[in-house]
């Protein structure tokens, strides 16, 4: 039996065990070409079809055809940021946060470094956007890429993004929103929400690695990163990896079905897991506006220890936890996501984050609970820093 208690979801989750049942067959029976003009490719091609449909149904997409499929949430992310820059033209403003995903940041400075006029917003104490800064760099007369995302990845803090979206297009710009951490936990709808663009990652939400997602609103103009090929209505070249696309629509179903029995699940263990950890360590602190997050996601941070020491910790007895952006692991540098949000140099190192599923239960939170006060123990009694 495996004893591991794994509370690291936002940096990966389990596939669902529909979804390999689903995928099953395109590796063995149907592994067609969907590009293929017989009918051995033509099985695939609806296969692919389908799952085109149920990704567009979990965002609230009016056609399929809005959807892009990549092979993750980076790929999805650079394609937006470049392809819409590139197709707009004539060097536009580009406005980001200090707090988004590496996959946003690596393009934007990409972009600096030729040239580009970036904005790099600030967020407050908590994480939280100033909606009247967004205003005042998108009015700035000219013309306006945006990527600012929907939740952030390290705290789980939401940004109002129908306001956002809103005060993008007021200004005539072009709005994409990273919304890998948000697909498949929270209900999103395009068709009331003034974004252009929107990236979705398989492998957050219960499908597999290595498949993604980016919905183009119709009318929206994007110039391909990948070319040679007419594979997504010309916009990604490339062979469509049938099997993973069926388990990302798959997953994309479940979701739809299961998100408000696993948000009010998730954000019940979730807030005892808190709850019981403030109750118990001392010099804890959790990071981040706790009314406007996602239901699955706490951050932590222990006065005075080091987070990679915690980690090693858990790791021992059995716990996988995370000091926050998986893409970031083997750096020893502070979150740069809680550097923007000023918290102090004694909290700044030793903060962990713990990102629930629906396949996590009472037992885990009792395990963490167990286990995770005697090692911050044991850590504040070897740290030089702490003086009581």
């Amino acid at each position: 039996m495996n004893s591991t208690v794994y509370v690291d979801n936002n940096a990966t989750t389990a596939v669902a065990p529909e979804v390999t049942e689903a995928m099953l067959p395109y590796f063995t029976e149907h592994w067609g070409n969907p590009s293929s003009m017989h009918t051995f490719g033509g099985h695939v091609k609806r296969a692919l079809d389908a799952a085109r449909e149920k990704v567009a149904a979990l965002i609230g997409a009016e056609h399929p055809s809005e959807i892009i499929f990549t092979s993750c949430g980076s790929e999805s992310n650079n394609m937006a940021i470049l392809g819409a820059v590139d197709a707009m033209g004539g060097h536009p403003h580009v406005i980001t946060t200090r707090v988004e995903h590496a996959a946003v940041l690596g393009p934007c400075h990409y972009l600096e470094d030729k040239g580009f006029r970036v904005s790099t917003l600030d967020v407050d104490e908590k994480g939280r956007l100033d909606i009247e800064r967004i205003r005042e760099e998108s009015m700035a007369g000219k013309k306006t890429v945006a990527s600012i995302m929907w939740a952030n990845n390290e705290t789980g803090v939401i940004f109002p993004v129908p306001e956002v979206g809103a005060v993008i297009k007021e200004g005539g710009g072009i709005y994409h929103t990273d919304a890998v951490q948000v697909a498949g936990k929270l209900p999103v709808n395009v068709k009331e929400i003034p974004v252009d663009l929107l990236s979705i990652s398989g492998h957050k939400l219960h499908a597999p690695k290595g498949i993604g997602a980016l919905y183009v609103r119709r009318g929206t103009k994007l110039t391909p990163q990948i070319m040679g090929g007419h594979q997504e209505r010309g916009r990604r070249a490339g062979t469509e990896n049938t099997p993973y696309i069926v388990g990302l629509g798959k997953a994309c179903e479940l979701a739809m079905q299961t998100m408000d029995k696993d948000a009010a699940h998730e954000r019940r263990l979730r807030d005892r897991l808190e709850a019981g950890i403030l109750a118990t360590c001392k010099g804890a602190r959790v990071n981040g506006d706790t009314e406007h997050r996602l239901p699955n996601t706490t951050n932590i941070s222990f006065e005075y220890v080091e987070g990679e020491a915690i980690l090693l910790m858990l790791d021992d007895v059995g716990i996988c936890a995370s000091t926050g952006s998986a893409c970031a692991s083997g750096s020893l540098e502070p979150s740069h996501v809680l550097r923007a949000m000023d918290v102090p140099r004694a909290l700044l190192h030793g903060s962990i984050r713990f990102s629930l599923s629906r396949y996590n239960t009472d037992a885990d939170i009792d395990d963490v609970l167990e286990k995770l006060p005697v090692i911050i123990d044991r850590l504040r009694e070897l740290s030089p820093f702490v003086k009581d």
